[in-house]
């Protein structure tokens, strides 16, 4: 239940709820969007980021707390790790373990290769299962993978790369049909066909879905693959550095126990990062929705190595992130919730935007009313609006809720909130990393040889902004595109003397570029302490 404070607003909102479901708020021409993102959008904050000294992408802009990780010291120096004698040998090492790490995995088993799983904390701790609404795929009557296209092309700003879209979209209904076939229990209509909804920015109804954990419920189905066909996973173990061979390929990383701190060397002939996101980053001090290991490790790792960034100076905020009460703070409420029916109201209780425009139209929008339009309500952890969740009962029938969004329901409930019953107060949260590692339609890097990329640690795939379950599907349709083509070119590679020569050569950039600092990198972990990050 909300406290008196909130009162006077929600009675305003039950006011004018019967209205606010009987109109259909008008969607913004492209001039509107231009000048909203660019007036209120983080992404457009000039203050809010620093200008690379040195690397791959030298002269490029990216965060402040970004700049300093991927120019910070390494962990290690060239002559503090033996190389000669290897902790583990493979064919393909595979950086992380969420959704693209174990697709990447699974299918490189299957293609012959000896494989080595890594994963910084365990198995299935990744965004994956943060993921609620659903993944796309154009595989219905009256949809079609170039209109996927078109739309996921729009969305991004016409940023991303043509073939990377043309992959994601293209080979969209044989992901659905890999996973369905894997065990994934999507939703579906008595006589068998996958219920679709449509999500913010799409024109046709796409998202697949297993309830509101549909990312758990991918990340059960390959993680009981991966553990079926006896792939071994190291847990605990985080990669710190890239190890290149002497004809600079990749061929291993250094890896680091989490709790002995005891470094470990990893030779292979190829090898795949699928480390995930940045959101435990908390560029300009957004909450995130992003589990706890989301630190750019594999952006630090690929461009110490060498490897160049796309778009790295691109977030998504995601319009909802829970602002009240203050134990979930940040958390994910899925766009699921506006796609069957709950409006976006200010504290009068009035709608101001249409509901499902792209993520980032929609989350500076609600930090224009929050701000120049003072329509926000105050929670005691900043402003917020309402997300008016009992319309969707007042649309679906009674049941809707508990049948769709289950998890939405129970998240609030514990706190004496019925989403039935009353709506929810939202802000943007930190989402999703648009930006990541540049690869070819392979999945490899496009200046590291034998460096494959995979999930949200790519960039270019989304362009500048990413429509709802296009990343659930992207960590299975890059994921299985990494681990088949880093097993071929395992096959075909012979590795040569390996060296950590590129770790000497990046600090002695550091030097030249006259840049002070104390930072060591990868995070690898936020620090909520007064304590020096591990």
């Amino acid at each position: 239940m909300y406290s008196e404070k909130y009162q006077d607003s929600l009675a305003a909102v039950a006011a004018a709820r019967a209205a606010n479901l009987a109109m259909e708020p008008a969607r913004m021409t492209a001039e509107q969007k231009e000048t909203l993102l660019k007036t209120y959008h983080p992404d457009y904050k000039e203050e809010e980021f620093s200008v690379l000294a040195i690397g791959p992408n030298k002269g490029d802009k990216v965060p402040h707390e970004l700049c300093e990780m991927l120019q910070a010291h390494s962990r290690i120096t060239a002559d503090s790790v033996d190389l000669t004698q290897p902790d583990y040998e493979c064919d393909v090492l595979i950086i992380g373990a969420g959704g693209a790490g174990t697709a990447a995995a699974i299918e490189a088993h299957e293609a012959g290769a000896d494989v080595l799983v890594v994963t910084k904390l365990r198995m299935g701790d990744a965004n994956t299962m943060m993921a609620e609404g659903g993944i796309q795929a154009a595989d219905k009557p009256g949809d079609s993978p170039a209109i996927h296209f078109v739309d996921a092309f729009g969305g991004g700003h016409f940023a991303a790369k043509r073939e990377l879209l043309a992959k994601l979209v293209c080979d969209a209904p044989e992901a659905i049909k890999w996973l369905s076939d894997l065990g994934v229990e999507f939703d579906k209509e008595a006589d068998g066909t996958m219920v679709t909804t449509h999500g913010g920015g799409t024109s046709r109804k796409r998202m697949h879905a297993a309830k509101d954990y549909s990312g758990a419920e991918i990340m059960r189905t390959l993680r009981d693959e991966v553990l079926n066909r006896g792939i071994p996973v190291v847990d605990f173990t985080s990669a710190i550095e890239l190890i290149l061979d002497e004809k600079g390929k990749a061929a291993g990383a250094v890896l680091m126990n989490m709790e002995t701190k005891e470094l470990l060397v990893a030779k292979a002939k190829t090898v795949v990062i699928a480390t995930g996101g940045a959101g435990r980053m908390h560029y300009q001090g957004f909450p995130t929705s992003n589990h706890y290991g989301a630190t750019a490790d594999g952006l630090v790792l690929g461009y110490r190595a060498g490897a160049k960034l796309l778009y790295a100076e691109t977030l998504q905020y995601h319009p909802t992130g829970a602002a009240h009460p203050e134990q979930i703070f940040g958390a994910l409420v899925t766009e699921k919730v506006r796609s069957l029916g709950a409006k976006l109201v200010n504290k009068n209780g009035e709608v101001f935007m249409h509901p499902l425009e792209t993520r980032d139209v929609t989350a500076a929008s609600i930090i224009r009313e929050c701000s120049d339009r003072e329509n926000g309500i105050e929670t005691g952890n900043g402003l917020a609006v309402w997300l008016d969740t009992p319309m969707i009962e007042a649309i679906g029938g009674e049941g809707t809720i508990e049948k769709r969004i289950p998890a939405m329901m129970r998240m609030f409930g514990k706190y004496g909130i019925d989403i039935r019953k009353e709506p929810i107060l939202v802000y943007p949260t930190l989402h999703y990393q648009n930006g990541g590692l540049d690869i070819d339609v392979n999945g490899m890097t496009t200046n590291v040889e034998n460096l494959f990329v995979a999930g949200e640690a790519v960039g270019g795939i989304h362009g500048k902004n990413r429509l709802m379950g296009n990343s659930l599907l992207d960590i299975i349709v890059f994921g299985r595109n990494a681990g088949q083509n880093a097993a071929k070119a395992a096959k075909e590679t012979e590795l040569g003397a390996l060296s950590l020569d590129h770790v000497t050569r990046f600090e002695a950039e550091i030097a030249e570029a006259g840049i002070e600092t104390d930072a060591v990198s990868p995070k690898l972990l936020p620090n909520y302490t007064k304590q020096k990050n591990i």
